[in-house]
């Protein structure tokens, strides 16, 4: 990113290549919208080239680039704000690879079906530090410079996040 703000160019391609699935993933994990979530990352990546006198080198550049998305979601939600948000499904299922009976293929997509539903039912902070930390696989230190919170803050939240992931689950279970 240092490279792209000094002028080049060329090299923000380099970053949407490395970057994009992971931005990708968490916005549709806060969303659940597959053409928002494609928007959302063009914008990021618009807006990073935008700002990039704003990147300073001096924090994680995971961090930066996910602070951007988070404001590119915050403003999504202001835009889509009198909308109702659905959770299809068939956009919460991936395809599971082969070789398993499909009895078992069945209860595997019932169990991530269920999963995605608890995720869905989560406040959005919880919801926003659980794809991070599990499904982003950021550390603590990171999530903290993302949120703006301490790295213990971080831990803490997270924690919370997935006590309230294991309440909602187990009670889908019964």
């Amino acid at each position: 990113m240092l490279r792209v703000k000094a002028g080049d160019l060329d090299r923000m391609g380099l970053l949407f290549e490395r970057h994009h699935r992971s931005l990708y993933g968490f916005l549709f994990h806060m969303t659940y919208q597959r053409e928002a979530s494609e928007d959302m990352v063009q914008n990021v990546f618009y807006k990073m080239l935008k700002y990039r006198h704003t990147f300073t080198g001096q924090g994680e550049f995971v961090a930066w680039m996910f602070q951007i998305a988070r404001n590119t979601l915050k403003d999504q939600a202001k835009k889509n704000k009198n909308k109702v948000q659905q959770l299809p499904a068939e956009e919460m299922e991936d395809r599971l690879p082969g070789g398993m009976s499909a009895d078992e293929h069945l209860e595997k997509k019932q169990d991530k079906a269920s999963l995605y539903k608890a995720m869905a039912s989560l406040s959005e902070d919880h919801r926003e530090i659980l794809t991070l930390n599990r499904l982003q696989e950021l550390k603590y230190g990171e999530i903290g410079q993302i949120l703006g919170i301490s790295e213990v803050a971080a831990k803490t939240r997270a924690f919370r996040a997935m006590q309230e992931l294991k309440n909602i689950y187990s009670k889908m279970e019964r």
